[in-house]
């Protein structure tokens, strides 16, 4: 049995910045992730994906992010239990929980955070006939090494920030970058679309609007990737690789049996301390809903902060919340 005061659901970027906070507060953390890395959808899915939004970063790649949120976390000792899946959840009669995981790993922790982003996911892929044919033959749902297609044709398809983001980086490293987008607007920032615009007005991207995936083509390995026009006209360019960036379909797994109170695949939670329905447990990240919700991880740095203030009630309930800032040999501390 682990014992812990927070058993943290999720060691993406807001469970890692959750660590940082509650080590303020001086409660312990475990963290439990279904994946066998620290990082979440940053590290398995897009870990050289530049992100734009971190305060105080004008640029920060998505690994190196992860890795200084962890050596943020280093001093306050966390620890972990990676490549299991949380499989049941039961209250004691204090009101602490004994979590169970997959390999049967046991966590005691007086509160539960749900830090789980989308939960398990998997990428939305396009209706074409013979697309499982090129899976990992020239098509991929994510871009873990950029440098894969130096000096390749790729072809982008979508509208939101994954697809706009990778149109503008890769325009430096791949022999052509095509962006398809089915709307004549799109979905993600409106810098990142002006940027991307500007690319193609400078002919350094191909930008093809109004049009969707039709057909994929190819002899063992991708050659070609076929698009229809909204006119009903085809268009077929030439292709090393097609990466379809349409997000991804979220599944909460065994949370949703857990009595919260879900909308859509998200945790409903009360703003004040982004506590769910039932006491003790809390939903932070891309996990949880509540109206004007953003989906950022500035945001859910923000849930974090304000959460560790509600959660430290229960790991020292006989105490209030005070800080009183001395200096011991030239460091700050309370």
């Amino acid at each position: 049995m682990i014992h812990t005061d927070l058993c943290i659901i999720g060691a993406g970027p807001v469970g890692l910045f959750a660590v940082f906070e509650a080590g303020l507060l001086k409660m312990r953390c475990h963290l439990i992730d279904a994946l066998p890395q620290v990082g979440g959808q940053l590290s398995e899915i897009y870990p050289q994906k530049p992100i734009y939004d971190i305060p105080g970063y004008p640029e920060v790649k998505a690994q190196e992010l992860v890795d200084n949120l962890m050596e943020q976390a280093k001093p306050f000792k966390p620890t972990f239990t990676l490549g299991e899946r949380v499989d049941h959840l039961d209250k004691q009669e204090d009101g602490s929980f004994i979590v169970t995981t997959s390999d049967k790993t046991h966590v005691h922790a007086k509160v539960i955070i749900i830090a789980g982003g989308l939960g398990c996911f998997e990428p939305r892929k396009p209706a074409l006939e013979n697309l499982e044919t090129f899976e990992g033959k020239g098509i991929t749902y994510m871009v873990k090494n950029p440098e894969t297609f130096r000096n390749k044709k790729v072809v982008l398809a979508g509208g939101g920030d994954s697809a706009l983001d990778w149109a503008i980086y890769l325009s430096n490293v791949a022999e052509r970058v095509t962006l398809v987008h089915r709307n004549e607007t799109f979905r993600g920032a409106p810098d990142s679309a002006a940027k991307v615009f500007d690319l193609a007005n400078e002919g350094k991207i191909d930008l093809i609007l109004s049009a969707n995936l039709k057909n994929v083509g190819g002899n063992g390995v991708l050659n070609s990737v076929t698009l229809e026009s909204k006119a009903k006209e085809e268009i077929k360019i030439d292709a090393d690789y097609l990466i379809p960036l349409f997000g991804l379909s979220p599944k909460l797994g065994p949370i949703a049996d857990w009595g919260l109170s879900i909308d859509k695949n998200a945790i409903e939670v009360d703003t004040r301390d982004y506590s769910t329905g039932v006491e003790r447990i809390y939903a932070i990240g891309d996990i949880n809903t509540y109206p004007g919700k953003l989906k950022l991880i500035l945001c859910g740095f923000h849930e974090a902060a304000i959460m560790m203030h509600s959660a430290f009630k229960y790991v020292y309930p006989d105490q209030k919340l005070s800080f009183k800032y001395t200096t011991v040999n030239g460091v700050n501390t309370f």
